[in-house]
């Protein structure tokens, strides 16, 4: 996997539920608010995500080049994930869905 170093992967996997509700959500580009709203229907109002942390959890996952800023739209900032992102992610659902047939398993 090209970009994905052994560090972002001890940074970033396992994720947080809410750093893996932002990077699932960016496979559409979206903004802050946007994401906070889908975020919101996806957990049936389980998880709502403060702005500080929206926005501190963006311009990390910026920074580490696991999303892109896109465009500007109405004066909101739209991103994307990355390539890198996507193999992030990818990743994480992998240990979630192993995490899901273990628990099947009978012990």
């Amino acid at each position: 996997m090209s970009g994905l170093t052994e560090k972002l992967r001890r940074v970033y996997v396992p994720m947080t539920e809410t750093g893996f509700y932002i990077l699932f959500c960016l496979q559409k580009e979206r903004h802050g608010y946007s994401i906070t709203q889908k975020v919101k229907d996806l957990t049936e109002g389980q998880l709502s995500i403060s702005p500080g942390t929206m926005y501190g959890t963006l311009a990390k996952m910026e920074k580490d080049g696991l999303i892109a800023f896109v465009r500007e739209e109405e004066k909101r900032k739209l991103y994307s994930i990355t390539e890198l992102g996507r193999q992030i992610l990818e990743l994480e659902i992998q240990r979630i869905e192993r995490l899901y047939r273990n628990s099947k398993e009978e012990v």
